[in-house]
């Protein structure tokens, strides 16, 4: 059963940090690619970064020079860094993960989230 768990978000002040982490479980981590997504209340799910299992990374739409995404395979887990942070930033945050990068907008292996709130 794939598991797939988000943590590392909280409240934070503008122009600050946090790093997201992603534990999964359950499938071939290190041959799969993985992304993170975010949603804000009435907006719509957003695509963030994604990282193929050799390491290839593509950063989307506002993450691009700010936020990081990394893995580390013998640890399962995924990394989302995000820096100098503004209230726009404010949203749920999911990982996923799937055989092929393309398949990550609709793949059915996401985590719960986990909330980054950002004061002004």
């Amino acid at each position: 059963q794939v598991q797939l768990v988000e943590s590392g978000g909280g409240s934070v002040e503008s122009g600050g940090s946090l790093r997201l982490s992603c534990a999964a479980a359950g499938f071939p981590f290190s041959s799969y690619c993985l992304g993170w997504f975010r949603q804000a209340p009435a907006k719509e799910r957003e695509g963030l970064a994604t990282i193929d299992n050799d390491g290839t990374t593509i950063y989307i739409g506002s993450a691009k020079g700010r936020f990081t995404i990394s893995r580390d395979n013998a640890k399962n887990t995924l990394y989302l860094q995000l820096s100098n942070l503004n209230a726009g930033d404010s949203a749920m945050y999911y990982c996923a993960a799937a055989r092929h990068c393309h398949a990550l907008g609709h793949t059915p292996h996401r985590g719960q989230g986990t909330q980054v709130t950002v004061s002004s």
